[in-house]
């Protein structure tokens, strides 16, 4: 199978899942399986905790262990499993251990998609991250579209249902053949023993995450309260799932025209427009709190997430050896994408729980300094990039 379809579809048919999971998780267990606001956000917190001892501990021992390939079939088919362990699951404690054992496998196929095609760009297998990672986003945004209807018409119940019918399909595909680099088990050397701390003597790699770190996590409130906020503000049911794929069609534009347009633009610079569009996002969701604006400020989805994570992309494929790839992506995934964002998730409910619009205000608690640290960053770099600021 060609490179370019094998990576767009896996990036596709994960999102899908992914787009039935991040929006509505938190809005399933609070209506469909009776939690309260704060119990879901603890699970949800607590899940990510999970989610990042997997990507920072897990994923990157067994990148080194198993092919690419077969990371990405054993932590489908684990959480196919995880995922049926909620159907008989009600009181908060049986959701919380399910959750832990879910959020510790399904998680991961997100490193392990990005790692799998950082390996192919690298090996000039695969020609654009950015038109490939873009299906990815038609799925998650195919997700809400059709899941929209059907929780209009059936209830908050069908959430369960539609993940498990999108998880069963990417295990499916686990049986197509993979590109050979990535069906083969990865060397073992001396520099992938050397370890998760020697990531941090590569040049900004510190000055870099921690950027990234402080951008994702403000996207906590959005992530988990942005389908209870839009109900909050008496958006029609049927076009919620609409307004947040608003956000996603926002990404796709971008990844589709990222490496075309975003080429010469140093990774300061995208990941200071990244915070300037993040802190925008969420003063206009505080300041106005209607369906309008909360719809036209979806499309700085653009910068706050696409913008941020292709600027990480960037500067991992230019200065991270292949077979430190995974060690980055774990951090990456387990600091930026899971434990931040845990930590924000609770900052948020805390706020939601006073006053709706405060939960995302809260968030430029992170933006500001990421916008600080970014601007810092492409100061040092300017005279080694020597590229268009």
């Amino acid at each position: 199978m060609n490179t370019h379809r094998w990576m767009s579809m896996q990036f596709f048919c994960f999102f899908i899942t992914w787009g039935v999971f991040l929006p509505y998780w938190t809005g399933w267990l609070t209506h469909a399986k009776g939690l309260t606001v704060p119990q879901a956000s603890l699970i949800m917190s607590f899940g990510l905790i999970a989610r990042g001892l997997s990507t920072l501990v897990a994923f990157p021992y067994l990148s080194g262990k198993f092919s690419s390939k077969a990371l990405l079939h054993g932590a489908g088919i684990g959480t196919l499993i995880a995922i049926l362990f909620y159907i008989p699951s009600s009181s908060f404690s049986s959701l919380l251990i399910v959750t832990l054992a879910f959020q510790f496998l399904y998680p991961a196929m997100m490193p392990a998609l990005d790692s799998a095609a950082g390996l192919l760009v690298q090996s000039n297998q695969l020609r654009d991250y950015g038109k490939s990672r873009q299906w990815g986003s038609i799925g998650f945004i195919l997700a809400g579209i059709i899941l929209s209807i059907f929780t209009a018409m059936l209830g908050d119940h069908v959430i369960l249902w539609a993940f498990l019918l999108g998880i069963v399909v990417f295990v499916s595909l686990g049986f197509l053949r993979a590109p050979d680099i990535l069906a083969t088990k990865p060397p073992v050397d001396l520099e992938q023993k050397g370890g998760i701390l020697k990531l941090f003597r590569i040049k900004h790699f510190g000055l870099v995450l921690s950027t990234v770190i402080l951008l994702q996590a403000a996207h906590a409130s959005y992530y988990n309260y942005g389908y209870l906020f839009l109900q909050e503000i008496h958006a029609p049911k049927y076009l919620i799932g609409v307004i947040i794929n608003i956000s996603v069609l926002a990404e796709i534009i971008f990844f589709a025209n990222a490496d075309r347009r975003f080429n010469k633009f140093s990774v300061g610079s995208l990941l200071a427009i990244a915070a300037l569009g993040s802190t925008l996002r969420w003063i206009l969701l505080f300041a106005f709190p209607n369906v309008i604006v909360f719809s036209i400020a979806q499309t700085l989805h653009a910068f706050s997430f696409a913008m941020a994570h292709y600027a990480f992309m960037k500067y991992l494929i230019k200065h991270i050896s292949p077979v430190q790839i995974p060690k980055a992506q774990g951090v990456y995934s387990a600091l930026a994408l899971s434990w931040s964002t845990a930590i924000f998730t609770i900052f948020g409910g805390f706020l939601y729980e006073i006053e709706p619009r405060y939960a995302f205000i809260g968030m430029i608690a992170s933006t500001i300094p990421a916008m600080i640290l970014a601007l810092v960053y492409r100061k040092l770099d300017v005279k080694k990039e020597g590229m268009i600021k």
